[in-house]
């Protein structure tokens, strides 16, 4: 079963207090200091479209690329709602980030929220890298973030609960996490209770999301073997240098 199959339904939801926009500025601040001209963006794994959009607001080209068709309609849809001369230009198509090739380069590739650490397996992540490569302008930047595995073995995973609501479901989310040691993965279970509000109904999903932990010396094996230079790499949003409580890292890459 594809992971965001029908998850994506309640992804917005989940994540509504997620501040896409800062996000979005942080990636153009880092693509600005690295590569001032650059003016195209392409995203691996973007998810309902929250992070291309307001990327193109800031003036970038973006072309999004996710596995789940359910995200891209929800991308779709949003993206009908924007000015026309931001959702002119952002661009969406359906791809395995492992695999897929669009027919032209871009000035940067950045692939967020975690992407790359859902590429479990090192031929997954490896492949994903030249997928970037493959679509990176000479010189150009690749931006993502991952799991830490220095936090992650220092702050082990632990059960965690959220609640929240809007006008028409309610829903609770219980992650239950699963550490592989010998593999540096950690399996994320969510059970997902959703009750409609106006019918009383409730719907219970189970979904598994398998989660690689990254660590920088093997990042930069990565990308020297698939021809970057890791020019950078911090705490994600903050600038800090990475330390054992650091579970998001931001690295950058030069093509």
């Amino acid at each position: 079963m594809e992971v965001f199959g029908n998850y994506s339904r309640y992804y917005d939801l989940l994540y509504r207090d997620k501040d896409y926009r800062a996000e979005a500025a942080y990636v153009r601040d880092h693509i600005r200091r690295h590569d001032p001209h650059a003016r195209s963006i392409l995203e691996l794994g973007c998810g309902t479209g929250a992070h291309a959009q307001h990327l193109a607001a800031f003036g970038f080209e973006v072309h999004g690329v996710d596995l789940s068709q359910t995200m891209l309609e929800r991308a779709f849809l949003k993206n009908d709602t924007l000015p026309p001369d931001v959702s002119g230009r952002v661009a969406f198509s359906q791809g395995d980030v492992r695999a897929v090739r669009l027919d032209r380069k871009f000035d940067s590739v950045v692939s967020l929220f975690h992407v790359m650490s859902y590429q479990i397996a090192t031929s997954d992540l490896l492949a994903a890298f030249v997928t970037a490569k493959h679509h990176l302008s000479q010189g150009g930047i690749f931006i993502f973030d991952c799991w830490y595995g220095p936090a992650v073995l220092t702050c082990r995973p632990s059960v965690r609960v959220k609640r929240l609501e809007d006008d028409a479901i309610s829903v609770i989310r219980i992650a239950e996490p699963v550490m592989h040691p010998n593999d540096n993965v950690v399996d994320v279970n969510y059970s997902i209770t959703i009750r409609d509000k106006a019918s009383g109904r409730v719907e219970e999903l189970k979904e598994t999301h398998c989660m690689r932990y990254l660590f920088r010396p093997e990042v930069e094996l990565l990308a020297a073997q698939t021809g970057f230079e890791i020019i950078e790499s911090q705490e994600w949003m903050t600038g800090k240098a990475p330390g054992f409580d650091t579970w998001g890292v931001c690295f950058v890459g030069r093509g």
